[in-house]
């Protein structure tokens, strides 16, 4: 919503925000762009304005989507008016349910870097660009594209109203309890999304995936790039790819870990397809220094490192805690996990949760929702603080995983460390 906002901005509107809380990273850049925010739904707080957009996390009840209902303003999603911007774009849609943010910067970094003043929105923050949302002058337009739902009065997955000539599809697994009933619900949404891509368009997938295959297998209609099949290998641990029978190392850049090698192929596979050869395109990666809140190094106090990670699910704790074992093998190492997401705080990953974190020597669990029971799992802030501060000088470094607001586990960590 904050980069829709810049977006919208941009193209010639004034702009006014709410929502429940604002926190940074965000918080900042919304200020940054003299965007005026106001916490809270109070009807009486809310603008005289053209046009409401309502955004997926607010749903009937709230006091503003009520005041906007009973006096018949006009409203939309923030889907469906992005979508009327991007209609006559050349759209980039970076889809998955891990590594879409990084994956869309990547892909952004290189276009920028080799000459192309492409637009881009991404919803998140990366230390080489000044905002996460540009309109841009190049016909060419890069977008994070969710599967998450568009509004309450609109259940379609948010990347449909994109229009994209081109898609990358990182990995496909169930996420979004909340809206999904299960993994078929979601393979729909992405096959409803494959069928609206020109013919004259590009799908960029991993072939070792099978529920993208399962999804592609109900019919495509455009051109498939299939990394892993034909003229496109890729080996994780080298950090490799053969491409027309030519390799390329991809062993120099710079951000770690096996999920972020995946994310560089797609990114570099895309550009491809505005005629940037891969070499050029590694090497405007190799100043791409990631995203914040993706493995994010925010402290190193008296040799304890402190990163925050957005990691939302299982699969995603498993690649960063190994990505920080496998780059510190010989160090202590603490997981910090928030159990925030719909799908976690439910205790559908009930089974996998515990197998997601082999790789790191110790783990505490904040879980609000008392779902999960056993051994350093806390139901409260205050009490996973207290266990963290009891043992923090044993440890060399501090992993922190939430997609809620990191700051509140943050702030306490590095004050003790620092005293």
């Amino acid at each position: 919503m904050a980069g829709l906002a810049q977006i919208l901005k941009e193209s010639g509107n004034f702009i006014t925000g709410s929502d429940i809380k604002f926190y940074p990273p965000m918080s900042d850049y919304l200020k940054k762009i003299n965007i005026t925010t106001t916490e809270g739904y109070s009807a009486e707080l809310l603008p005289d304005a053209d046009l409401y957009i309502i955004g997926n996390a607010l749903s009937r009840g709230n006091e503003s989507v009520e005041h906007i209902l009973n006096n018949n303003l006009p409203y939309t999603s923030g889907p469906e008016i992005l979508g009327r911007q991007l209609k006559k774009r050349n759209v980039y849609a970076i889809t998955g349910t891990h590594g879409k943010t990084s994956t869309t910067y990547m892909l952004a970094h290189i276009l920028r870097d080799q000459g192309l003043d492409i637009g881009f929105l991404v919803g998140g923050i990366a230390e080489s660009f000044d905002n996460p949302a540009k309109l841009g002058t190049h016909k060419s337009f890069v977008i994070e594209a969710d599967e998450y739902d568009s509004a309450f009065f609109d259940k379609r997955s948010k990347f449909v109203h994109y229009h994209p000539n081109n898609l990358i599809i990182n990995n496909i697994e169930f996420d979004h309890a909340d809206i999904f009933d299960n993994l078929n619900d979601i393979k729909k949404q992405f096959h409803h999304l494959i069928k609206i891509i020109p013919k004259s368009g590009n799908i960029i997938h991993f072939n070792e995936d099978k529920n993208t295959l399962d999804v592609l297998s109900k019919g495509s209609f455009c051109n498939l790039i299939s990394i892993g099949k034909d003229q496109i290998k890729i080996n994780s641990e080298t950090k490799k790819i053969e491409h027309n029978g030519k390799i390329y190392s991809l062993i120099d850049l710079p951000l770690i870990g096996e999920h972020n090698f995946k994310n560089y192929v797609c990114a570099i596979l895309a550009a491809q397809l505005e005629g940037i050869n891969i070499s050029d395109s590694i090497k405007s990666l190799k100043n791409f220094f990631g995203v914040k809140r993706r493995m994010e190094l925010v402290a190193n106090i008296n040799g304890t490192q402190i990163y925050d990670d957005f990691a939302h699910h299982p699969t995603a704790i498993e690649l960063t805690t190994k990505a920080i074992r496998d780059d510190n093998p010989d160090k202590k190492i603490l997981g910090i996990i928030e159990l925030g997401s719909n799908t976690m705080s439910s205790g559908y990953h009930k089974e996998n949760i515990f197998n997601s974190f082999t790789s790191i020597d110790d783990t505490v669990i904040l879980d609000f929702q008392k779902v999960y029971s056993g051994k350093n799992i806390f139901n409260s802030l205050e009490d996973l603080i207290i266990e963290i501060k009891k043992n923090i000088n044993h440890y060399d470094i501090i992993l922190i995983m939430t997609n809620k607001d990191s700051q509140k586990i943050l702030k306490p960590i590095i004050e003790n460390l620092e005293r």
